[in-house]
């Protein structure tokens, strides 16, 4: 355990943080060119790799879900729209002296399982189910994918059983995928999950064990559970490459977006992303994904709330997962349930030295007030935890900190053109009446 005093040392800035004060980060670190990546394992190779076999699985997608909405028309190829705020846009330009064009990535609509981790815990567990197949001379990547779901395959898959400790969205991605394809599935839940989700886990058929701890606690739990029994496979949030594979494809298909709305990616032209982060895991691979496909003109920040700072701490520190909110005398109670993770990954901290640009930390007041007037402005209901992506793309222009590093970059000159890209991670599953009581607060 590390003292307050020690962690403010370390970093000043973190007395703001400890004293709940919302605030930016600016890292130091971030490079560009061949630095940028000189001590990041993964590759361009890694996100094609990872598309390939999405691509090989879609038809399987279909066979599966070819009752959800958009998986159909889409030939089992989930992805979600990239869409241009123009109200909201207007409103905060007019309140809030945002400068730039606002849009929002609305993995929250990702068919099957309405949330960003759907990109990775879905991709895990095909990954997982591939291996056995192939393993078992049942399938090669010249074979038509569908078959995934016939008797055999699933007679091999009731052998094991997939596990995965999550606040909720990781859970219901990997809960459902699992189930589909005939794995038993365990979800360890923390006690700041959702009800809803838990509900929602159970009737997909996965087995839910709550916990009455945090995440970290949560997941230390159930990777030594998992680790007992030879059959079991655990998705692990904190450390999985595989998820942080699947996470960095959406960076392809935001290229091909971008290109079709004809919008530019240039030094002239920068995209400004910004992504809600609990464990580091899918805001990680998402950044990493930005900075590899559309390069060194996107700046990548993570957002947190005031009361669950924790990659800001590690990053800001270097002592990653080495470090809790609880050192810094923070009791990491949120609403934002997704990013309610009081120590980041050590793996996703490492990675991103180099890559992302800072953190800001807003309250959780704010996130409802962005999830109304999105609501109001452009009929959008996210979870409250994404709209704290909403608020970094309007803090950038109201911390001092924050104007030196545009400084710094030269875009003072390039305000207009910046491409603010805020992700949406949760909340078309969330039921009508949560909904509401959110749209309430």
């Amino acid at each position: 355990m590390h003292t307050k005093e020690e962690l403010i040392s370390i970093n000043p800035l973190l007395e703001k943080v400890a004293n709940l004060e919302p605030t930016v980060w600016i890292n130091p670190d971030r490079e560009t060119g061949e630095k940028a990546w000189a001590n990041v394992e993964f590759t361009i190779d890694d996100i094609i790799d990872a598309e390939k076999r999405m691509k090989r699985f879609a038809p399987l997608m279909v066979k599966l879900f070819s009752a959800v909405e958009g998986v159909e028309e889409s030939k089992g190829i989930l992805e979600s729209p990239l869409v241009h705020l123009e109200n909201l846009e207007k409103k905060y330009k007019d309140e809030k002296n945002l400068k730039g064009n606002l849009y929002l990535k609305l993995d929250s609509h990702l068919p099957v399982c309405g949330s960003i981790k759907a990109r990775g815990g879905l991709y895990e567990v095909l990954v997982f189910a591939e291996t056995l197949a192939k393993e078992n001379n049942l399938i090669d990547d010249s074979k038509d994918y569908s078959q995934f779901s016939d008797k055999n395959f699933k007679k091999l898959f009731s052998k094991y059983t997939v596990q995965v400790a999550s606040t909720g969205n990781l859970g219901i991605s990997v809960g459902v995928m699992g189930a589909a394809l005939g794995f038993n599935t365990i979800v360890h839940m923390s006690n700041d999950a959702k009800e809803w989700k838990k509900t929602h886990l159970r009737n997909k058929g996965a087995t839910v064990i709550e916990y009455d701890g945090e995440f970290s606690s949560a997941i230390t739990q159930a990777r030594e559970i998992s680790i007992k029994d030879p059959y079991s496979y655990f998705v692990d949030d904190e450390n999985s490459k595989t998820l942080f594979k699947g996470y960095s494809v959406a960076a392809l298909r935001v290229k091909k977006q971008l290109e079709e709305m004809n919008i530019k990616v240039d030094e002239n032209h920068p995209i400004f992303l910004y992504m809600p982060c609990g464990v580091g895991g899918s805001s990680g691979g998402v950044a990493f994904g930005f900075r590899k496909v559309l390069g060194d003109n996107v700046h990548a920040f993570f957002v947190e709330t005031t009361h669950i700072p924790s990659f800001l701490i590690g990053a800001s520190t270097k002592l990653h997962s080495e470090v809790s909110v609880h050192d810094l005398g923070i009791d990491g109670i949120t609403e934002a349930d997704g990013l309610s993770v009081a120590r980041p990954s050590k793996f996703s901290g490492f990675t991103m030295e180099t890559l992302l640009s800072g953190i800001f930390t807003c309250n959780d007041d704010v996130l409802f007030e962005h999830l109304k007037k999105l609501n109001e402005l452009e009929d959008i209901r996210i979870e409250p935890s994404s709209c704290a992506s909403i608020d970094g793309a309007v803090d950038l222009f109201n911390y001092e900190n924050a104007k030196e590093y545009l400084e710094n970059h030269n875009l003072m000159d390039k305000l207009d053109n910046i491409t603010h890209i805020c992700w949406a991670t949760g909340g078309n599953l969330v039921p009508e009446d949560v909904m509401n009581e959110y749209l309430s607060k």
